[in-house]
């Protein structure tokens, strides 16, 4: 019997779903070269000036979460469609506000000098010190609210049509079938997984519209005052919580297409409902475990911070981990670049946890939390599980319109990917283990090495990254069309 790689996406969304996920993977390769950039620096390779490295280490961790999230909801938007009816203008008003929310950033960066990194710490943002004015500091908060807006346009609207599909948000996250009831249909895990995003995500972006209007306020009138413990719970449960939020909508496509390679379906069971439901709150509450060394902050905060990052990352991640071990084992799955990236970004996910639990406790916080033990963990997660999971999206597309003909750079693009990344990351963890501080556009001769070697390793993935997104830029003008490309079942199945 043949077998055709399909779903039920329609052309149109299709369509509408290739421009934000070039965008999204088009920023991902720029903010690897001003990574680069930063490590060639601290390696004493090339020589910035202080100033310019804190600004484009703003750009940096700002365009990347931005980024990855525009691509992320790419994924959810695409998959989502298939159970619920949504509005596909309100896609484009994200994307269009997204545009504009980067133009004003870049503005108030290389414009304006603008550099107090992508927490934007009151009162920094009015109290810089004579490195940047009101109009750097209007600029980049204005622009965080500009795109915050078009995100929350976005998870309106998909709990918008979930709601009307589902009846509430209770339903779709399975509470009925959770406490025994009888669903009168079968809950797709996208439809879980896109009501636990959407719920979170409205959290965030309300907290981070708060501050930042706040914060915009007191720069234009300093007899405003926050009070500053406050506004940095505002920003880090904004910023924990969105930026996590972007694996948790990469993973649909895990849900969507592997079953799809292996015929066999994923299935939304009672555990994985009560997994995803507990992701839900905890992902709502552990931002604390960002503020363990802040001494002002309530302790029983810092307890809950602390014992909820345990069990938060346990879960959906289990769950996940283990159904795709379930459903790929002795399934004859066809190892192509879609199904290699989606199965790679478990592992990633799986071994990018391990050292932010670590870093979860309070005695190892205090010692580690402001070196690049952080960023080691951060770009783990982040590179080889989310990122895999956007890069895999890529090739799912092409092998949907038919338009996917794998060749041995995309072979010899993976393998350098996901192995040098977990070079890079390595030494990050590296540096964090002998004391190199994150944030530091200088470093002591001790720390140099493991600099040096992390940018090697960051040219091979940036090299890597450039493949996968041209293959999809070059055949992007094709989606639409009548172009299939027939797949046996010897081709899906090994």
């Amino acid at each position: 019997m043949n077998t055709i790689i399909s779903d039920a996406v329609d052309r149109s969304t299709r369509r509408t779903v290739i421009f934000p996920t070039l965008l999204g993977g088009g920023l991902i390769l720029l903010m690897m070269i001003i990574g680069l950039l930063m490590l060639l620096n601290q390696g004493e390779l090339i020589q910035i000036s202080d100033g310019f490295f804190y600004k484009i280490m703003t750009l940096h961790g700002t365009g990347m979460v931005g980024a990855g999230a525009l691509a992320g909801a790419a994924i959810m938007w695409y998959f989502l469609s298939q159970y619920v009816s949504l509005n596909k203008g309100i896609l484009t008003a994200n994307v269009v506000l997204f545009l504009i929310g980067v133009v004003m950033v870049l503005i108030s960066i290389f414009v304006f000098d603008f550099a107090a990194a992508w927490t934007f710490l009151y009162p920094l943002p009015a109290i810089s010190g004579g490195m940047w004015g009101v109009a750097g500091a209007t600029f980049y908060l204005g622009g965080m609210t500009v795109i915050g807006v078009g995100f929350l346009l976005f998870y309106l609207e998909t709990s918008r049509a979930i709601i009307k599909k589902y009846g509430n948000l209770g339903n779709a996250l399975g509470w009925p079938q959770i406490f025994g009831k009888k669903m009168k249909e079968e809950l797709p895990p996208t439809v879980v997984a896109s009501t636990m995003v959407s719920i979170v995500n409205i959290t965030a972006l309300i907290a981070g519209a708060a501050v930042l209007i706040m914060s915009i306020i007191n720069v234009f009138n300093p007899s405003f005052t926050i009070d500053p413990l406050l506004a940095k719970n505002l920003i880090y449960a904004f910023g924990h919580i969105f930026a996590n939020s972007i694996i948790y909508m990469g993973v649909i496509a895990v849900y969507e297409v592997l079953p799809k390679y292996t015929g066999r379906p994923w299935k939304a069971y009672g555990v994985f409902l009560i997994a995803w439901n507990m992701s839900t709150l905890f992902t709502i509450i552990i931002y604390p475990h960002h503020l363990l060394m802040d001494f002002a902050m309530p302790k029983w905060m810092l307890i809950v911070g602390q014992v909820l990052s345990y069990c938060n990352g346990l879960p959906v991640l289990v769950v996940t981990a283990y159904g795709a071990l379930m459903i790929i084992y002795r399934s004859g799955i066809k190892w192509d670049m879609t199904s290699s990236f989606f199965f790679v970004s478990m592992f990633g996910w799986v071994i990018g946890v391990v050292p932010a639990i670590v870093d979860a406790t309070i005695a190892i916080n205090h010692v580690m939390h402001n070196t690049k033990w952080v960023p080691g963990h951060f770009h783990m997660y982040m590179g080889i599980g989310a990122c895999s999971m956007i890069f895999g999206f890529i090739y799912y597309l092409l092998t949907v319109q038919g338009l996917k003909k794998e060749t041995h750079v995309d072979k010899l693009s993976f393998w350098l990917y996901i192995l040098f990344f977990l070079g890079l990351t390595g030494s990050f963890l590296y540096s964090g283990k002998v004391g190199a501080p994150r944030r530091w556009s200088q470093h002591f001769p001790e720390w140099v090495r493991p600099d040096q070697i992390g940018a090697a390793f960051a040219v091979l993935i940036i090299i890597a990254t450039l493949v996968f997104i041209l293959r999809l830029a070059m055949k992007s003008k094709y989606f639409g069309s009548d172009i299939t490309e027939k797949r046996t079942g010897n081709d899906l199945h090994a």
